[in-house]
């Protein structure tokens, strides 16, 4: 009995001492080492959740030039180009549409296909993301009847 009291006073003598000096500093090394690292994953993870919100926007305006183009009437060969600053055609919500999407672009290229009354519509979203153009492509076929039909 005396002997395990004596064991225990050590034990709490040891416990009482606290941290060496040497095992503060590795904690401190580890900690300098994981901090700018998580920052670091912090900082990667704002910059894909930014462009993840950008392809996003892009995907939904391409889809909407698609629609418009389908519903044209015509399909003119070429290339057509502009910005987002008009309410798309049908829009009916009144408010403030005025630059809904002005940091983007779009340009429509409308191309012939093997078969003649068929024509290929490619549409390109583009917008400045950081110090480089991002362009988003999406395309769709659409049926150009000529005159003979």
């Amino acid at each position: 009995m005396i002997q395990h009291q004596q064991m225990m006073r050590r034990l709490a003598a040891i416990d009482a001492q606290g941290f060496t000096l040497f095992e503060v500093l590795i904690a401190m090394a580890i900690l300098a080492l994981a901090l700018p690292i998580l920052l670091g994953l912090r900082n990667w993870d704002l910059n894909l959740h930014s462009r993840a919100a950008d392809i996003t926007a892009a995907t939904m305006l391409a889809q909407e030039k698609l629609i418009e183009a389908e519903l044209s009437p015509v399909y003119p060969i070429g290339e057509t180009t502009g910005d987002f600053r008009n309410p798309p055609p049908g829009y009916q919500v009144p408010g403030d549409v005025a630059n809904r999407a002005e940091q983007y672009r779009w340009k429509r290229i409308i191309t012939t296909t093997p078969l003649t009354a068929v024509r290929e519509v490619k549409i390109q979203i583009l917008w400045q993301q950081g110090a480089t153009d991002e362009v988003l492509e999406a395309s769709t076929y659409v049926f150009a009847p000529t005159a003979g039909f």
